[in-house]
């Protein structure tokens, strides 16, 4: 079968003829569709993740959408970069099946691959993490990367009251992305106070969306695409009662992420929820690997009628 192979950290992978897989047991070979190139894949190709080097060559591809051999479409993920095995960017992936998470109609296969793992961070989020309760102000940082726009989207959703978003391409219902002093002053123009923080990126703006914290406020981190530190002021964190609080994936429970991918799913298929994304076939993997076009790369994998 034809996959995308990383074969030397740090490169883009190749399109080689590899075996197909063979299904342990409790697995279900799935037929993949289309796969989307994620900030983790990146990540675990470089071999310089908490994760290790993995062991090459190996398929990259963290999630996937496709069909099983009894004709049922599902999205699944996989620990490809993250432990030994393959991942998604391959024809044919074997899942547990356990793993598998069935997509309702209406929900293309394409959609279901942009949303994803990105898609139950944001959610969780707000819904685990923060616990976001009706009418409360969220303020969303990275609004213009993938959890961003689902954070965004989802507070919506979710009965949020005032909701505004931080990107360097501000478009409506966001500021832009400024130095900690008027990125505080223009949140507090736009919200006021904030009770809730999504925050996918750290750095500068965790440290003005802090400022802006009501009493009791959450501010809930992601990642740290702009920098892996932040500097908060002791006063800020105890005068307001504030909480800072972590979140990662991979502390979710398998049902967990099932109840929040089905959530997901299920506004895409009512048109409520979407992310920038654009399509790309197999053989452009190592392009799109680059990350030279906007919004998130999905490959199109395999062609089924």
């Amino acid at each position: 079968m034809r996959a995308a192979l990383i074969e030397t950290c740090g490169r883009p992978p190749v399109i080689r003829n590899v075996p197909r897989p063979l299904a342990g047991a409790g697995d279900v070979l799935v037929t993949v569709t289309c796969a989307p190139i994620t900030p983790l894949d990146l990540l675990c190709a470089t071999g310089t993740s908490y994760f290790g080097e993995p062991a090459l060559p190996y398929v990259p591809g963290v999630q996937g959408v496709g069909i099983t051999p009894s004709g049922e479409r599902v999205w699944f993920p996989t620990s490809a970069g993250m432990a030994p095995g393959d991942g998604s960017l391959a024809e044919v992936c074997a899942v547990p099946s356990a793993d598998l998470v069935r997509l309702p109609d209406g929900c293309d296969d394409v959609a279901a691959a942009s949303l994803g793992l990105s898609a139950v961070a944001a959610w969780l989020a707000l819904t685990w993490r923060a616990r976001l309760s009706p009418g409360e102000r969220v303020v969303v940082l990275g609004a213009g990367g993938t959890v961003g726009q689902v954070a965004l989207r989802a507070a919506r959703l979710l009965g949020a009251g005032d909701v505004v978003g931080v990107s360097r391409r501000p478009g409506p219902g966001c500021v832009p992305l400024e130095p900690v002093p008027t990125l505080a002053a223009r949140l507090r123009e736009a919200i006021g106070a904030a009770d809730v923080v999504i925050d996918p990126v750290f750095g500068e703006p965790a440290a003005a969306a802090l400022q802006v914290l009501a009493p009791g406020g959450r501010l809930v981190n992601l990642g740290g695409s702009a920098s892996d530190s932040a500097t908060f002021s002791s006063a800020a964190l105890r005068s307001r009662a504030v909480s800072v609080l972590g979140y990662s994936n991979n502390a979710v429970s398998r049902e967990d992420r099932a109840a929040a991918l089905e959530a997901v799913f299920g506004f895409a298929a009512r048109g409520e929820l979407a992310v920038d994304h654009h399509v790309v076939g197999l053989d452009d993997v190592g392009t799109a690997w680059e990350g030279t076009r906007g919004g998130r790369a999905v490959v199109r994998v395999t062609e089924v009628p």
